[in-house]
């Protein structure tokens, strides 16, 4: 499997994030490229990944980074295989805004997965979050290819 982690980090913590995600992902034996939003100068070929992992914080009041938007205006189109992760603070806006912009990029997406949201930084308890979410991820994903390739049989 081929996997990208696609990511904008200004303070650190979604990066860590998303080397969190790869080291998981290279565990599963996952050939996995990293991509930070802004900073590389090679666009990745998006239809090339069998997962797309998007990650971003929060900003301005619930806003997405304008670098991510630019991010997904480059790709041109939704691809089906997008999960969004991100990292927030609830001391800026409370519950309602913490992480706004994964919210808002999984409905953009229509991911057919819940986003991850990390307070602040993901060590501890968060790091086992991330792994959870990771496995849901793709045990979703291979119920969803088992589901689509088992064939009804229809009593005649």
């Amino acid at each position: 499997m081929r996997s990208l982690i696609a990511y904008l980090s200004y303070s650190g913590n979604t990066e860590e994030i998303a080397f969190i995600i790869k080291r998981i992902l290279e565990r599963k034996k996952h050939d996995v490229e990293m991509y930070e939003i802004g900073y590389n100068y090679h666009f990745p070929n998006i239809s090339s990944y069998d997962y797309i992992f998007l990650g971003t914080f929060t900003w301005d009041l619930g806003s997405t980074p304008d670098e991510v938007k630019d991010f997904i205006l480059e790709i041109g189109y939704k691809p089906p295989n997008v999960a969004v992760f991100g990292s927030g603070d609830t001391q800026f806006g409370g519950d309602e805004l913490f992480c706004r912009a994964v919210d808002k990029l999984v409905t953009f997406y229509e991911s057919k997965w819940e986003g991850l949201k990390i307070e602040q930084c993901p060590r501890g308890e968060q790091e086992k979050k991330i792994e959870k979410w990771v496995e849901r991820v793709l045990t979703d994903d291979e119920d969803i290819t088992k589901s689509k390739n088992v064939r009804a049989e229809i009593p005649y």
